[in-house]
C-alpha cells in the first residue's frame, strides 16, 4: 500500500524478491506449472540470496530480517510463482522451527547447508492420511533403540517430497501421552527406510512436488531428536503459527498477480464497442478486489509485527489466514469474471491464480480450523 513503507532491512529483502519474481519465478511460472515441474534451480537461487532464511539468525547463514520482511518476500514471490514460493516456504518454516528449537549443535550441523541451498528445499512432515486438522490424533511412532530411533508410519501432503534434503518428521514417542507423546525428528534425504511416493496429480501449485512419505523402520541417530521428547506438538504448533502468516501473504501474492491481470486486460479489452474499463460492472468487481486486498494486507502486516515483537499472535495469524484465503479465491474468481471467455486459456495467470488460490484455504489449518482458533482466543479474553 501506498502509505506504508518497509524500513530498511525489510525494503533490501523485498527487493530481493523483488528481482527473483521477476527474472526467475515469472518467465517459468506458466511452463512449470503445465509440466508439474519442479523449479530446483530456481530454488537454489532463491536460496543463495538469503530468502530461505529470512527470520533465522545472521550466525546461521539467515538474514535475520524479521517477519514483516519475511512476508513481503513471501507475496512478491507468490504474485509471480506461487507453486515454488510454497516450497520456499516451507523451508523457511523448518529453518526456524531448527533454529528456535534445537541446540547449538544441530543448529550448526543444519542450518548452514539448509540456507545456502546445498539441500534444495525442506519437507514439514505432519500430516497424515488419517490426520490433518486434528494433528494430534497422528499415528506414526518412533521407537527407541540404543543411540538411534525407529521411525514407522506415512505422512501425506509433503511439500517437496523427494526433492527435500531434510524433513522435519512428528512422530509418536508415548502411545498414551495425547499431544504429549509426539516428538519431532530431523531426518535427512537418503536415510534408509524414508520413501517418497508418486508425485500428487493437483488442482494447483502444481509446481510444487507433493507426495507421502512413507517411513518404514527408518533409522536415525537421537541427536536428530528436536527438543526434548514430548515437545513435538509444540514445535509444531509453534510453527504452524508462523506458517500462517505465510500462508495469508501467499494468498495476497496469488490475489494481487489476479487483480494485475484483470485491470491489464479491463485497460486493453473491450465488449459491445465499448472499452471494458469504462462499464460499471468491470470497475465494481476491481474495485471490490482493491479494497479485499488492502484490508487482507494490513492483516498480514500486525500479525507478522505481533510475530516480531515476540508478542501472542494466535489470533491475529488465524484471521490473516482465514480472511486472506477466502480472499485470494474471490478475487481471482472476479478476475475471471473481468476476462470472460479469456480468463478460461491458461495463457492468461488468472486461471492458474484461480486453481492456486484454492488449496490455501486447507493448508497450514483449514478455515474452519482457523475460526475455530479466533473463536477460542475471543472467548479467552472474555474469562
Amino acid at each position: 500500500m501506498r502509505d506504508l513503507q518497509p524500513q530498511a532491512g525489510q525494503a533490501q529483502v523485498l527487493e530481493l524478491a523483488r528481482v527473483a519474481a521477476r527474472d526467475l519465478l515469472a518467465p517459468s511460472a506458466t511452463e512449470n506449472d503445465r509440466a508439474e515441474r519442479f523449479p530446483e534451480e530456481a530454488m537454489r537461487h532463491l536460496a543463495r540470496s538469503g530468502l530461505f532464511g529470512i527470520n533465522v539468525p545472521k550466525a546461521y547463514g539467515g538474514l535475520e530480517a524479521g517477519v514483516v520482511a519475511y512476508a513481503l518476500a513471501v507475496r512478491e514471490l507468490a504474485s509471480a510463482c506461487a507453486g515454488t514460493t510454497v516450497g520456499l516456504m516451507v523451508t523457511n518454516m523448518v529453518a526456524e522451527a531448527i533454529a528456535r528449537f534445537g541446540d547449538e549443535a544441530q543448529r550448526q550441523r543444519w542450518l548452514p547447508g539448509l540456507l545456502s541451498g546445498a539441500h534444495a528445499a525442506a519437507s514439514f512432515c505432519l500430516s497424515e492420511p488419517g490426520s490433518g486438522s486434528d494433528a494430534a490424533s497422528l499415528r506414526a511412532t518412533a521407537r527407541r533403540d540404543g543411540d538411534h530411533y525407529v521411525l514407522d508410519g506415512t505422512k501425506a501432503w509433503i511439500t517437496s517430497g523427494g526433492r527435500a534434503g531434510l524433513y522435519l518428521v512428528m512422530a509418536r514417542t508415548s502411545p498414551d501421552g495425547g499431544s504429549r507423546g509426539i516428538s519431532a525428528f530431523i531426518v535427512e534425504a537418503g536415510t534408509p527406510g524414508l520413501v517418497a511416493t508418486k508425485p500428487e496429480d493437483k488442482l494447483g501449485m502444481r509446481a510444487s512436488v507433493t507426495t507421502q512419505i512413507v517411513l518404514d523402520g527408518c533409522r536415525v541417530p537421537s541427536a536428530n531428536l528436536l527438543g526434548a521428547e514430548g515437545d513435538g506438538f509444540k514445535v509444531a504448533m509453534g510453527s504452524l503459527d508462523g506458517g500462517r502468516i505465510g500462508v495469508a501473504a501467499q494468498a495476497c501474492g496469488i490475489a494481487a498477480a489476479a487483480q494485475r491481470c484483470a485491470l491489464d486486460f479491463a485497460r486493453g479489452g473491450r465488449a459491445d464497442g465499448t472499452a471494458l474499463s469504462e462499464q460499471q460492472s468491470t470497475q465494481w468487481l476491481v474495485a471490490d478486489n482493491a479494497a479485499e486486498l488492502d484490508a487482507g494486507w494490513l492483516l498480514v502486516l500486525r500479525a507478522a509485527a505481533l510475530k516480531d515483537k515476540g508478542a501472542p499472535h494466535s489470533r491475529e495469524a488465524a484471521m490473516a489466514k482465514v480472511f486472506c484465503t477466502e480472499m485470494a479465491s474471490e478475487v481471482a474468481s472476479r478476475a475471471l469474471q473481468v476476462l470472460g471467455e479469456a480468463g478460461e486459456d491458461s495463457r492468461h495467470s488468472a486461471e492458474r491464480n484461480l486453481r492456486d488460490a484454492r488449496v490455501t484455504r486447507i493448508y497450514e489449518g483449514t478455515s474452519e480450523v482457523q475460526r475455530i482458533v479466533i473463536a477460542r482466543e475471543c472467548l479467552k479474553a472474555l474469562s
